[in-house]
């Protein structure tokens, strides 16, 4: 599966899983109605999420399938390829020069990258790409 591919559907996961995200009363009440719960019921995730305190092991389960699918996905060095450069493209490095943006999306470090092997040729083999593509555009 390609990069975009899994984030797809991971996203679709997330977005399709029983919660809401609520910034004042009106939202929370909407939001509560939405899961047909009561404030007692709720768990906060942080950030203004929230879901129903019953669903919370099924929500530890989707986030642990989520990064096991991409750990998996990360042993693949075209999906490596293929990851590093939509982010390297999406966080704008042939403009920057600055791979801190791409890593951090990706939750990675430049140590991370330094002790696998097959992570460093992949980034190098998406930079050059990158920027043959930015020479190109010129």
């Amino acid at each position: 599966m390609k990069y975009l591919e899994l984030k797809a559907k991971h996203q679709s996961e997330i977005d399709n899983f029983p919660m809401f995200f609520a910034f004042n009363n009106d939202q929370l009440q909407e939001g509560m109605d939405k899961l047909g719960t009561n404030k007692t019921e709720l768990l906060s995730i942080g950030g203004g999420g929230f879901l129903r305190k019953i669903d919370s092991e099924s929500f530890e389960a989707l986030w642990k399938n989520i990064k096991q699918e991409r750990a998996e996905a990360r042993k693949d060095a075209d999906y490596l390829v293929d990851m590093f450069r939509y982010e390297l493209n999406n966080h704008e490095y042939c403009y920057t020069w600055d791979l801190t943006d791409t890593l951090n999306s990706l939750d990675l470090t430049m140590d991370d990258i330094n002790n696998n092997p097959q992570m460093k040729a992949a980034l190098c083999k998406a930079l050059d790409l990158v920027r043959a593509e930015d020479r190109e555009a010129q």
